[in-house]
């Protein structure tokens, strides 16, 4: 019985401490590369709806993103939805690559990717990584407007 007792409460103490614990970098970059899908899906949804265009700016030297409105004049300004506000990739995870069409794979420097009113106009590859050499491609197909995560470093055909 108090041996019962004893592994109710070890087992209460677990359920509430590990989920406080930090994440491991294998899920923080999972969680970056579908939050950074997440963010893709709906800029594209946005762009549609309200027919404004917008850009996405990946910034690979620093792993950040930024998302700007264009204004009817083609003036980039700040987004005025606050989850377009937000960083999507967690500290840590490095934007390794970006693959367009027109520019095919760019390794360093910024890379602005076009939405207008309907949708996402380039197909992207997006490769993340952690520290670690785990790797997570995000897919992105502009017919359709469907954004993949897939795990490993994925070279996938349009």
């Amino acid at each position: 019985m108090e041996l019962m007792v004893v592994i109710a409460i070890l087992s209460l103490i677990a359920g509430i401490v590990l989920p406080r614990l930090p994440s491991t970098e294998s899920a923080k970059l999972r969680d970056s590369a579908r939050s950074l899908a997440s963010a893709i899906r709906f800029i594209g949804d946005r762009a549609a709806t309200t027919k404004t265009g917008y850009r996405l700016h990946l910034n690979i030297t620093d792993s950040t993103t930024r998302v700007r409105q264009l204004s009817p004049s083609g003036e980039e300004t700040a987004a005025d939805d606050p989850f377009l506000s937000r960083r999507p990739i967690a500290e840590g995870i490095i934007i390794e690559d970006v693959t367009i069409p027109q520019s095919g794979k760019i390794s360093e420097g910024e890379v602005i990717i076009g939405f207008g009113p309907g949708g996402l106009q380039d197909f992207m590859i997006i490769h993340l990584k952690d520290g670690k050499n785990g790797h997570f491609t995000v897919t992105a197909y502009p017919s359709s407007g469907k954004v993949k995560v897939e795990k490993g470093y994925q070279e996938a055909a349009r």
